[in-house]
């Protein structure tokens, strides 16, 4: 009889409120059927790295590993990585020095981010205090992209169809997004700011506070007129709703059932 549990992997952050929030959205869950949840990081988190996770699992007689990665674009190289040490993948899209894990387990692996509707809301919500005239601004996503042919594309491609979303939940003239791999953030504020006249609300898609959203962002931007708090997307209670509905999909995708019938599946009332 198969027994499922869930890993939500991140990247791990010595800011200790990074790990508190995951943490708590995980205290938070409200599933259907009640399923062991561990959150392993990648580093940076003694005793709680993506190993620890899988061995606290098994541990307790997980035989169905349903993993989230927690990152916020399919382009993250991290995110390919960790998908072929995990065992999801026969071989990693580039070459990674990540050794495979030791997992008993089958691993059922799900999707990052990318252009999740909860996540929009979460942008906004960032934001929405650095709002005076929506008519006349342009919010501008500012992400961490890829310099390696493939992953940029899948960056792209996430980040411009979330912009869409944003501008949908927000109201503004206009949305936009930046990479600071390849290097386009300045260009972008300056066009929207000097050329387009927009006031530009720069948002930073990073889950968590860092030396990018501390450094790399403000630095780039020296001279220009735009508007920046630097709040990343996490704290945020919609992180929660966000991991409910993945493990939900890759529940049904692990045992082919609709979630109406998770109980029958497994002998648990609902």
């Amino acid at each position: 009889m198969k027994k499922p549990g869930v890993l939500i992997i991140s990247h791990g952050s010595q800011e200790q409120t990074w790990v508190e929030s995951v943490d708590d959205a995980i205290s938070r869950l409200n599933l259907p059927i009640p399923l062991p949840v561990e959150a392993g990081f990648l580093e940076l988190v003694e005793g709680r790295l993506i190993q620890d996770g899988i061995d606290r699992l098994e541990a307790q007689g997980v035989t169905d590993i349903l993993v989230v990665p927690l990152f916020v674009s399919s382009g993250s190289t991290h995110v390919d990585e960790i998908e072929y040490a995990i065992g999801a993948k026969e071989t990693p899209d580039r070459e990674t020095d990540l050794e495979p894990f030791d997992v008993k387990a089958r691993v059922h692996f799900g999707y990052p981010v990318d252009n999740d509707p909860d996540i929009a809301v979460m942008v906004w919500d960032k934001v929405r205090l650095l709002s005076q005239q929506p008519e006349k601004e342009t919010i501008l996503l500012v992400g961490h992209g890829s310099i390696h042919d493939g992953f940029r594309e899948r960056w792209e491609a996430g980040i411009s169809s979330l912009a869409e979303l944003v501008q949908e939940v927000s109201g503004v003239a206009h949305t936009d997004y930046a990479l600071l791999n390849p290097e386009s953030v300045y260009d972008k504020v300056k066009y929207w700011s000097e050329e387009r006249g927009n006031r530009v609300i720069v948002a930073p898609l990073f889950l968590s506070a860092g030396y990018f959203t501390r450094n790399v962002i403000p630095d780039r931007l020296q001279e220009l007129d735009y508007v920046y708090s630097g709040e990343t997307l996490l704290p945020h209670p919609l992180l929660g709703q966000w991991l409910e509905r993945q493990i939900q999909i890759l529940l049904e995708r692990c045992n082919e059932v609709k979630a109406s019938s998770w109980s029958d599946r497994f002998g648990i009332g609902m």
